[in-house]
């Protein structure tokens, strides 16, 4: 993880924030944040610490990860770039609740809780905003967990690559950035689970993989899948 000194773009945040705040309260906001880039795996944001910063991810792919007493990982959710992370700790005052991971190399910027907040307070259309970004980021999580208590390993391996394929990668096509063990991870299922089912889609011709290249290739069944679970 390092600092990069270069002046800060913001793009896509800078356009969102345009809409509720004032060229003024965005250069507070800019003027006490910095960029840093994660390498893959590395820890943007820790479970249990303190939330003193709204992460903003510029590039890049990030795993929500919790980690459970007995050290068992589960991962919530997966986001990718362009997108506001660790909205809830604007809400939920309380120490992260879970780990913000770089799946992929990223670019972050860090934008101090307090200043935030401050421009909030005089923004409500703009807290409303952030409101939505923290409440869908939950969504997502939530879903998570319904498919894990409702389908079979198979059905919940589905809904993770039908997700992938719609909400991160945006293509049928695409090269997975993580592991068998993530993807176990994120189904709720064993990593030997993740690569028997691969293999069987594979043979049945629902999708292909070569190495860490993985094609749709008949999603209405792979969406049947899912569907009875």
């Amino acid at each position: 993880m390092f600092l990069n000194e270069t002046k800060q773009e913001y793009s896509w945040f800078r356009r969102i924030s345009s809409q509720f705040i004032s060229e003024k309260d965005f250069d507070k906001l800019e003027k006490t944040s910095v960029r840093l880039n994660f390498k893959r795996g590395e820890t943007i944001l820790k479970q249990g610490g303190m939330p003193n910063h709204i992460a903003y991810l510029e590039k890049g792919i990030v795993k929500f990860n919790y980690e459970s007493e007995s050290g068992k990982n589960l991962i919530l959710t997966i986001v990718a770039a362009p997108k506001i992370l660790g909205g809830a700790n604007l809400f939920y005052k309380d120490n992260n609740l879970f780990s913000l991971i770089a799946v992929e190399d990223c670019e972050v910027i860090m934008i101090d809780s307090k200043v935030i907040e401050s421009v909030l307070m005089d923004n409500s259309k703009f807290a409303m905003m952030m409101f939505q970004v923290a409440s869908e980021m939950f969504k997502k999580s939530v879903m998570n967990f319904i498919s894990l208590a409702h389908k079979q390993k198979e059905g919940r391996i589905a809904d993770i690559v039908l997700y992938l394929a719609a909400e991160v990668y945006h293509n049928t096509t695409f090269h997975l950035s993580l592991t068998r063990k993530e993807v176990a991870e994120f189904a709720g299922c064993s990593t030997e689970n993740v690569i028997m089912t691969f293999s069987k889609w594979q043979n049945e011709k629902i999708v292909t993989l070569e190495g860490k290249i993985i094609e749709i290739k008949e999603i209405d069944k792979l969406k049947y899948i899912s569907k009875v679970g």
